[in-house]
């Protein structure tokens, strides 16, 4: 108790703590990267903790981002799918008066189901949840505030900070007005709007305009650059803006937002630059994400986030203090579940020295829920172009494979892209239905290092929409014999 008293007596303010707790592990934020960082940590031995303040582990990709708003796309697309794939006699469209709390159902099963999982998989491995909020005191130490203000000292070897992110809000935004929501309020909403304005056409905006676009919402998408996601693959992109335009998404890029504020009426009215304005029940702000890093005692280990209040971190996800490390959103870029997740692995083992993951892959998918959706990993056609690369291209589009015409998806495509010399995979692109799924396939054939001849002479299911891989390299075959079949025939 000696040593305790004295530690307490040496922490300004925190006299009144609760004796201290000594662990070998401890990460802020039970997310993505918390969770799969501990459990990896209890595995190899380590008394590891999570702190979080929600009642439920999971952070935002159970709460309030991923799980949730995958859940609803695939919701609006039940709801629509008589009408995307007709069936003589029957009505297609979506229901009348669908109810915004009918609409969120099958969300909050999900998000119990998630969490009840990562609960199962913490007590499994001996990880132990304290809630609260995590403050770090010095880098061995973090306090632990609980609801009902009575705090707790943790001591630790190591901390990680896996606080993720929050929706980014714009100054001129009238937040407390009720119809107008940010990407966490938006699954608040108590009734579904008849017209709803997004603000930003980044991932998160692009994928809510597609779910409320499928439900027949009267969708305006503003973007203040000239296009959505400009790291797609251009070709990808143009289907992609295709499918919005089919579902009557009003599309409106180059133009910024002056001002949005709730009327008295219960709308809300979104003021463009060049004075015009629109109106609409509802107004989702979407432009961007900022980390979580206030009041969790930054300043007292030397740490300044910059101006998204991100964390800076090396290779090995460690911060200028030695014993804390960071990963997930709160260091930004990519940001997204299946990255953090890894990036929790690799710091807790760097952490302690163990063998089992050392660096995330080079080849990272990407993901993106709209709809349609899209997948896509390694060099897009405008990438391995600009970095010098020669390159022959192949496509393969749904409306020419069985499986494609089966699920009626006639504008999806797979477009990859090889070396002309040593025929290697180099990158795939694919929008359509599954494209998140399909892009694993492509994924696993950079990284092994195969191209045009595996892809040609792997035998593949039939009718399957993998096929499309085997069709885009006959089509980069064809490209290669061509310059030959055209001096040929001179």
């Amino acid at each position: 108790m000696a040593q305790v008293k004295t530690l307490l007596k040496s922490i300004g303010g925190f006299v009144d703590a609760k004796p201290v707790r000594s662990y070998d592990f401890i990460s802020i934020g039970s997310g993505p990267a918390g969770e799969r960082a501990a459990i990896i940590a209890a595995q190899y031995g380590r008394r590891s903790a999570i702190i979080e303040m929600a009642a439920r582990p999971g952070g935002a990709m159970v709460n309030t981002g991923t799980v949730a708003s995958k859940v609803l796309r695939e919701t609006a697309l039940v709801a629509s799918a008589l009408r995307r794939r007709p069936i003589p006699g029957c009505e297609g469209g979506v229901p009348k008066g669908l109810s915004m709390k009918r609409f969120m159902a099958r969300r909050t099963l999900a998000q119990l189901e998630e969490a009840d999982h990562i609960e199962y998989r913490l007590e499994g491995s001996g990880v132990e949840i304290i809630h609260g909020r995590g403050e770090i005191v010095d880098g061995h130490t973090v306090r632990v505030t609980h609801d009902d203000g009575s705090s707790l000292l943790l001591t630790t070897e190591y901390i990680l900070i896996a606080t993720g992110s929050s929706p980014a809000r714009g100054k001129h935004v009238d937040f407390s007005h009720p119809a107008i929501v940010d990407a966490d309020g938006i699954l608040e909403l108590d009734t579904m709007p008849h017209s709803l304005v997004i603000v930003g056409a980044g991932v998160i905006g692009s994928e809510y305009a597609g779910i409320f676009g499928e439900l027949g919402v009267d969708v305006t998408l503003i973007e203040p650059r000239n296009t959505l996601m400009r790291f797609l693959d251009e070709e990808i992109r143009a289907v992609l803006l295709h499918g919005m335009d089919e579902v009557g998404i009003k599309l409106r890029f180059g133009q910024s937002v002056a001002k949005v504020e709730g009327l008295a009426n219960g709308r809300a009215r979104t003021t463009m630059a060049d004075g015009s304005t629109i109106e609409s029940d509802c107004v989702l702000w979407s432009l961007g994400r900022n980390g979580n890093t206030a009041h969790i005692g930054l300043e007292n280990i030397g740490i300044e986030p910059d101006e998204r209040a991100n964390i800076k971190v090396d290779a090995r996800y460690r911060t200028s203090c030695r014993s804390v490390f960071a990963a997930g959103d709160v260091i930004g870029f990519p940001a997204l579940a299946s990255t953090s997740m890894e990036q929790g692995r690799v710091a807790a083992c760097h952490m302690f020295d163990i063998p089992f993951l050392t660096k995330i892959a080079d080849t990272v998918p990407i993901g993106i829920y709209t709809i349609p959706a899209i997948g896509a990993v390694g060099l897009t056609e405008e990438e391995a172009v600009s970095g010098g690369r020669d390159i022959v291209v192949g496509r393969a589009y749904y409306r020419d494979n069985p499986r494609g015409r089966m699920l009626g998806d006639d504008t999806g495509m797979l477009k990859a892209i090889f070396d002309r010399h040593t025929r290697v995979l180099l990158g795939v692109s694919i929008v359509g239905m599954d494209a998140t799924e399909l892009v694993h396939f492509g994924q696993l054939a950079i990284h092994s290092g195969h191209g045009i001849q595996y892809l040609v002479e792997t035998c593949l299911n039939y009718p399957t929409l993998t096929e499309l891989y085997k069709t885009a390299a006959f089509d980069a075959i064809a490209a290669l014999l061509a310059p030959a079949t055209a001096k040929a025939a001179a």
